[in-house]
């Protein structure tokens, strides 16, 4: 029963044009862009001020090390987990496996801006870092259907929530969410040449 879901999924994936699926990509984050902005306005504060980028430069030891963090803990996953357990349908590999660096590197830093955001600038302030996290686990809806995918992004997702609190700007979430993207998508493609 798992195979013929799996199997489904991937072949909706393959349907799906590499143009499809960049505006659908470009679209997501727009709209993530639009809700964010309008909720942390809606707050009584200036999303720019969010973004205002801070002086001190720890914000960025905050980003990588989180992200060196879950690179070792997603390696260890990858090497001991089931294959069938960490499959997104092929959504990623679509996405990663033709694409140059340079759009690779945009895709990353439009995501990373877009969904830290509204989920951690915008929806944290009022949820706290925990229900942000469920929520965010359930809008990447490729991974629900095997719980350790879904497990895996709560947990990433709790801890961006955490180090935004303990760092105090968005930009340290904004760096580990982009390194996780932008190094992930250069893996994948890299792989996905490998396969060829």
């Amino acid at each position: 029963m798992t195979n013929k879901k799996g199997n489904k999924i991937r072949r909706k994936a393959v349907q799906l044009t590499d143009r499809l699926l960049l505006i659908n990509l470009y679209l997501t984050q727009g709209l993530t862009l639009l809700i964010g902005t309008v909720w942390i306005l809606l707050q009584g504060r200036n999303p720019l001020d969010l973004l205002t980028l801070p002086g001190d430069p720890r914000f960025l030891y905050w980003g990588a090390g989180l992200a060196v963090a879950l690179f070792a803990v997603d390696l260890l996953m990858t090497r001991w987990g089931r294959e069938e357990d960490l499959d997104d349908g092929g959504i990623n590999a679509m996405l990663f496996r033709k694409r140059p660096l340079w759009h690779i590197f945009v895709i990353a830093a439009v995501v990373s801006v877009c969904e830290e955001l509204l989920f951690r600038g915008a929806i944290q302030y009022h949820l706290g870092p925990y229900w942000t996290s469920i929520l965010f686990a359930l809008i990447h809806i490729r991974y629900l259907k095997h719980w350790l995918p879904t497990a895996w992004v709560f947990a990433s997702s709790y801890g961006l929530g955490w180090i935004y609190v303990q760092s105090g700007t968005l930009w340290a979430p904004i760096v580990c969410h982009f390194l996780i993207d932008f190094i992930s998508g250069i893996m994948i493609k890299r792989r996905e040449q490998k396969e060829q």
